[in-house]
């Protein structure tokens, strides 16, 4: 299913509460962006127990029950999983991935908090959860009647609201730093090839328990193996470039001041590379798109310096600057009519 409209996990908490209540919710979004955890904070926030089912792994009778006779006449008895005496949140993850058989069970049960004879108490909640299909998950296609049982949120990764919750549960500092300078690294499109990591939230926040695990002086093999068997690649690429940048103590504040040339050295690509797109997001950031005042004229000169010393070392790293970044920004224009001026060939189209 595609939106053209998403949510953040923040607003997606306050979508959950004034319509989850009315009618059952299904949240979509990439694998590793934060849906179970937030159906459970959604949960502890109103003081309610999350009873979490996996579509994938129920068959029928673990939502119809076993059949008993009584009287004469058979009656079938809810699993004792999701019978409780007080109001709880039901969230059911993976429900598109679930059998057709499975689907069909949960019909009233979303519809009239209803399994058999058995009703859910009152105060109930119900929430869905699932990939998208194009996320080259396990996703079925919903039939129709429950697609429109549902009321639909589409979530995205917001990297504010990430990072306020990893400051507050203790990620790993370097990944923190990572994140505040790239912060369009936290999360990428699912890649087409499968059995490929990719990055998402939830793979960040790995990359950060095994650092705490190893140490700082984590062997450079063993950092290899973390952040390649957790991120897109280029991603790790990047981080292991931070890390150097890091330990080198080297700065594109100190480059733009002339405290400190760019690395020039073969070995160091890597760093300058990531001390290059730290700069393009920096000037991204810092620079009007148009009628720049005193500050940013300054600021457009030391970029224009360090340019000119970048493209001494490496012409095609000093016109990535003038290119747009991973969230399809670039520098503005006047910037860039002031690099034609000075240095016209990186200006040129790649």
């Amino acid at each position: 299913m595609h939106s053209e409209f998403t949510l953040t996990l923040r607003q997606v908490q306050e979508f959950l509460l004034n319509v989850s209540p009315v009618r059952p919710v299904f949240i979509w979004g990439p694998p590793g962006v934060g849906k179970s955890a937030l159906v459970a904070q959604f949960a502890e926030s109103l003081g309610l127990e999350c009873v979490a089912l996996l579509g994938s792994q129920l068959a029928p009778e673990d939502l119809i029950g076993i059949p008993q006779i009584e009287g004469g006449v058979s009656r079938f008895y809810p699993p004792s999983m999701i019978v409780r005496e007080r109001g709880f949140v039901l969230f059911i993850d993976e429900l598109n991935i679930a059998s057709a058989e499975i689907q069909k069970a949960f019909y009233s049960l979303i519809l009239e908090q209803r399994i058999g004879e058995y009703r859910l108490p009152a105060g109930s909640v119900i929430v869905g959860a699932g990939n998208r299909a194009h996320d080259a998950a396990l996703a079925r296609q919903m039939p129709s009647a429950l697609v429109n049982r549902l009321v639909h949120v589409h979530l995205k990764p917001s990297h504010r609201e990430w990072l306020e919750w990893a400051e507050a549960n203790g990620v790993h500092p370097w990944v923190l730093d990572y994140i505040r300078a790239r912060p369009t690294q936290l999360a990428t499109e699912v890649p087409p090839a499968k059995e490929e990591p990719f990055s998402t939230p939830r793979a960040w926040h790995a990359v950060s328990d095994a650092l705490l695990a190893f140490g700082d002086d984590i062997a450079p093999a063993q950092l290899d193996a973390l952040l390649f068997g957790c991120l897109t690649r280029d991603h790790a690429i990047g981080f292991k470039a931070f890390l150097k940048q890091v330990r080198n103590r080297f700065s594109v504040h100190r480059i733009l001041k002339g405290d400190e040339p760019w690395p020039a050295a073969p070995e160091d690509r890597d760093l300058t590379y990531f001390l290059t797109q730290s700069l393009r997001d920096l000037l991204v950031k810092e620079l009007p798109p148009r009628d720049p005042g005193a500050d940013a004229r300054e600021l457009a000169q030391q970029a224009r310096t360090a340019l000119k010393a970048l493209a001494r070392i490496d012409g095609e790293l000093a016109q990535l600057v003038i290119t747009e970044n991973e969230a399809g920004q670039r520098v503005p224009d006047w910037f860039v009519l002031d690099i034609a001026r000075e240095l016209p060939r990186l200006a040129e189209p790649r």
